[in-house]
C-alpha cells in the first residue's frame, strides 16, 4: 500500500505526528520552572519589611545634610498669618518643605508659572490697598506654600512685586514680577483677598477657582458711591471741628467746606492731575470757608469758629493710613518700602500745606488776622465722645469698609478717644504719651478683632485712629508760617509729626502685643517662640 511504503524501514512503532528529531527522551523531562524566572541579584534585593513609596516625597532628594528642623507649629494649629510670617523669617535652608495636597479631582500639582502669577495678582491687590510689606509678603508666601512650591522667595517694594521659585539645586529658577501702578482704598476688597488666601491655605480652593474669585473681586463695585463719600467727608470734618471746640454752626460750615474740597479733588482727578494737586484743591475749600467766616465776624468768637472749621477740614486730608503703613514697614525691617511710603506722606502733606497756607496768607494780606490761641481746648466729654464716634464712622465710609467691620471700628475709635481724654485731659499727662497709649489700644483691639474674623487688621485700625490725628497742631503750624512766626510754625509742625509717629508706633506695638499673647485652639501661642527677627546692628 502507498501508506505502508511511506513508513521508513517498515517500523511499525513509528508515530506520524512526531515532527522533530530532538524530542526529549523518556525519563529526562525538564524540571518545573522556579517561582521567579528572573531572580534579582541578592546584593540589590529589597530587604524584607521595606517598601518603596508609590510616589516619592517632593524635594526629598534635596534635603539638607543637617536635616530639616522639626517645626510642627509652623505647619498647623494657628492662623496662616502667624505660621507664614514665621516661615518667611526663617532662612531658606531651614524652611520645612511643603507637600502638595490634591484639591478635588486634581491629582497633579498645578503648573509653576500659573501659581506664581496668581501669587503676584494677590500681592498686587494687597499692596495697592495699603497693606504693610510684611503682610503682603506673608500672604504671597502662603499661596506658594499651599500649592506645594518650596524654595520660593518674595520681594515687596513700594511699586514692584517679585517672586521666584527654584525647582531644584540644578534647575534654573522661575521668576515673575509685577508693577503696582494704581492704588485705591477699598477695605472690602482687601478683606475678600484675605478670605481667599485663608481658603487657599486650608486647601479648599483649586487654582482655577482662585482665579475666578480674584476676577470677581476686581469686577465688584465699591460699596459706597462718590456722592456718599463726599457726604462722609463733610460729616467727618464737622465731627473733627466739634472735637476742637466748634458748635452746630461750625459743624455745618466745616462740613460744607470739606464737601466742596472733596468735589474739587474729584474734578482734578477726572482731569488727570496728580494726587498732589488733588490734595491742594481739597485743602483750599475749608480754608476759604474759614477765612470768609472770620472776615464777617470780627469778634474772638468768629476767629475761634474759623479755626475750628479749618482744623476740621484738615482731619479728612491727613494721610494717616499711609503714615501707619510706612512706620510699620520701617519697624519690621522693610526700609526701602518704608522710605517710599513716608516720602509719599511728605508729598501729600506738602500739598495740604500749600493749599491751606496760600489761603491763610491771602487772608493775612487782606486784613483777616487769626489768633493762634483761640482754639477752645475745654473738655466736653458729653459732646466730644459722640463726635469721635461719628468721626470714626465716617472714616469707615471713606475707606470703603464692609458693613460688618463698621461697628467694631467705630467703637474702637471711641475707646481711643476715651483713653486719650482720661490720660491727657483728666490725668494731665503728656499728649505724646496719651496718644501712644490710645493708639496702642487701637492696635491691640484691632489685631484681636481681625484674628477673630480671619482678615486684615487695617479696617479695624485705620478708622479708629481718626480722632487722634494731629489736625490742630498742623493748623497752628500753618497759621504761624502765614503770620511770619517761623519758630512757632516749626515747633507746631514738629509736634504734629511727633504725634503722628506716636500713633504709628502705638498701633504697631499694640498689634505685636496681640500676637505675643494670643493662643491657638490647641493652647499654643499663636506666634511661636521660634519666630525670628533681625538682630541688633551693634554699630556695624
Amino acid at each position: 500500500m502507498a501508506g505502508d511504503s511511506a513508513r521508513p524501514g517498515g517500523d511499525e512503532s513509528w508515530d506520524p505526528e512526531t515532527t522533530s528529531g530532538f524530542t526529549v527522551p523518556e525519563g529526562l523531562e525538564p524540571a518545573p520552572p522556579a517561582e521567579d524566572e528572573h531572580p534579582t541579584s541578592s546584593g540589590f534585593a529589597l530587604p524584607e519589611g521595606l517598601t518603596v513609596p508609590s510616589r516619592p516625597q517632593p524635594h526629598s532628594e534635596f534635603t539638607p545634610a543637617e536635616g530639616i528642623p522639626a517645626v510642627v507649629h509652623l505647619t498647623r494649629g494657628g492662623p496662616w498669618q502667624d505660621r507664614m510670617r514665621s516661615m518667611v523669617r526663617l532662612p531658606l535652608t531651614e524652611r520645612p518643605a511643603p507637600e502638595y495636597v490634591p484639591r478635588g479631582d486634581d491629582e497633579t500639582p498645578p503648573p509653576v508659572p500659573r501659581v506664581l502669577d496668581l501669587t503676584l495678582r494677590i500681592g498686587e491687590l494687597l499692596l495697592a490697598g495699603g497693606e504693610g510689606a510684611e503682610d503682603v509678603e506673608t500672604a504671597m508666601f502662603a499661596v506658594t506654600h499651599a500649592y506645594g512650591l518650596a524654595r520660593c522667595e518674595v520681594t515687596v517694594t513700594f511699586t514692584l512685586l517679585s517672586v521666584s521659585h527654584q525647582p531644584s539645586l540644578v534647575d534654573a529658577p522661575v521668576s515673575l514680577d509685577r508693577t503696582v501702578r494704581r492704588r485705591g482704598t477699598d477695605y472690602t476688597r482687601l478683606a475678600a483677598v484675605f478670605r481667599l488666601v485663608d481658603d487657599i491655605s486650608s486647601g479648599a480652593v483649586t487654582l482655577e477657582e482662585a482665579y475666578g474669585r480674584l476676577a470677581a473681586m476686581r469686577r465688584n463695585r465699591h460699596p459706597f458711591t462718590k456722592w456718599q463719600l463726599t457726604v462722609a467727608s463733610g460729616l467727618l470734618a464737622g465731627a473733627a471741628s466739634t472735637l476742637v471746640g466748634g458748635g452746630w454752626a461750625v459743624f455745618a460750615l466745616a462740613a460744607l467746606g470739606a464737601m466742596l474740597g472733596d468735589r474739587l479733588a474729584w474734578l482734578a482727578a477726572g482731569r488727570g492731575l496728580p494726587e498732589f494737586y488733588q490734595f491742594v484743591a481739597a485743602a483750599v475749600a475749608p480754608a476759604v470757608v474759614g477765612i470768609c467766616w472770620a472776615a464777617g465776624h470780627d469778634t474772638g468768637g468768629g476767629e475761634r469758629q474759623a479755626a475750628a472749621m479749618i482744623t476740621g477740614g484738615l482731619f479728612a486730608l491727613i494721610p494717616g493710613r499711609a503714615l501707619v503703613a510706612g512706620v510699620q514697614d520701617g519697624l519690621t525691617g522693610y526700609y526701602l518700602t518704608a522710605s517710599a511710603r513716608l516720602l509719599e506722606v511728605i508729598y501729600l502733606s506738602v500739598g495740604i500745606v500749600c493749599g491751606v497756607l496760600a489761603v491763610l496768607y491771602l487772608g493775612e494780606v487782606s486784613g483777616v488776622s487769626l489768633d493762634p490761641d483761640v482754639l477752645d481746648r475745654v473738655t466736653r466729654p458729653g459732646i466730644q465722645l459722640p463726635a469721635a464716634l461719628l468721626l470714626s464712622l465716617t472714616f469707615c465710609v471713606l475707606l470703603q469698609q464692609a458693613p460688618s467691620t463698621v461697628v467694631p471700628a467705630t467703637l474702637n475709635g471711641g475707646v481711643a478717644w476715651l483713653v486719650y481724654g482720661a490720660m491727657h485731659d483728666t490725668g494731665g499727662l503728656s499728649p505724646f504719651a496719651a496718644t501712644a497709649v490710645a493708639a496702642g489700644m487701637v492696635g491691640l483691639f484691632g489685631q484681636l478683632a481681625s484674628r477673630y474674623r480671619f482678615t486684615s487688621s487695617l479696617p479695624y485700625v485705620t478708622a479708629a485712629i481718626g480722632p487722634l490725628l494731629p489736625g490742630s497742631a498742623v493748623y497752628l503750624g500753618l497759621l504761624a508760617f502765614a503770620q511770619g512766626d517761623v519758630t512757632s510754625g516749626v515747633h507746631n509742625l514738629l509736634t504734629a509729626v511727633t504725634l503722628a509717629l506716636a500713633i504709628a508706633i502705638g498701633v504697631n506695638l499694640g498689634g505685636e502685643m496681640a500676637r505675643l499673647f494670643m493662643r491657638t485652639p490647641g493652647g499654643r501661642p499663636a506666634t511661636p517662640a521660634g519666630r525670628r527677627g533681625a538682630k541688633r546692628t551693634r554699630g556695624f
